[in-house]
């Protein structure tokens, strides 16, 4: 879907029940224009501070259940939060913006917006907030048990036994390995190069020749 523009109260429809008055406050407040914008394969969400007289900008992608659109949106919150009190005087990710971002995620989390699983798979965010929404792997494992619709005929790579060969969405086959540290080594049928792979990614099981 196209990157869209949408009323305050649409945006009720992307959120857990329960969290649009608390989301909508900080939405209001800091004059923030918010897109919902189609799948992006590298990023879930996007900041962008105020400048030259323009609002501050925040990007969710769309097809994200509503709980993962929540925790994104707050990751994204949390990088507008930090610029208003440093301004540019600090590192995106650094102990500023974990220290706030781990606050957001406290403050949701206490409102019991979250299934147990997903609060329990939160404390290490909490604790130490990953740069990048891709980063908190077993976390993402948890949220897409959430996923209403899922893709026909595609599996998370840990899902798949050692040894299955899969094809990505770019069309190339490989073998699964053995998981080294949070991603799974896997060779590239047609060239034998190895690769690491995240456990998360989506793909589609074929038969070897």
């Amino acid at each position: 879907m196209a990157a869209t523009e949408h009323p305050m109260q649409a945006l009720e429809d992307f959120l857990p029940e329960g969290s649009f008055q608390s989301v909508i406050h900080y939405i209001q407040h800091f004059k923030v224009h918010l897109t919902i914008t189609q799948k992006r394969r590298s990023v879930l969400g996007d900041y962008r501070h105020a400048v030259m007289g323009k609002n501050h900008r925040i990007s969710i992608n769309g097809n994200l259940n509503k709980f993962e659109f929540l925790i994104t949106l707050l990751h994204e919150l949390a990088h507008l939060l930090t610029f208003e009190k440093f301004s540019n005087k600090v590192e995106p990710h650094g102990k500023e913006w974990k220290t706030i971002y781990s606050t957001l995620l406290i403050d949701f989390v206490q409102q019991q917006l979250f299934p147990p699983e997903i609060v329990k798979a939160l404390q290490k965010s909490i604790i130490n907030p990953a740069a990048t929404a891709n980063g908190e792997t077993e976390l993402l494992m948890v949220l897409r048990k959430y996923d209403q619709k899922k893709r026909e005929g595609y599996f998370h790579i840990a899902d798949l036994p050692v040894g299955s060969v899969f094809q990505t969405e770019d069309g190339r086959i490989f073998k699964k390995g053995n998981k080294r540290r949070k991603r799974f080594a896997c060779i590239e049928i047609a060239t034998g190069h190895k690769y690491s792979i995240s456990p998360i990614s989506e793909v589609r099981i074929v038969k070897e020749t």
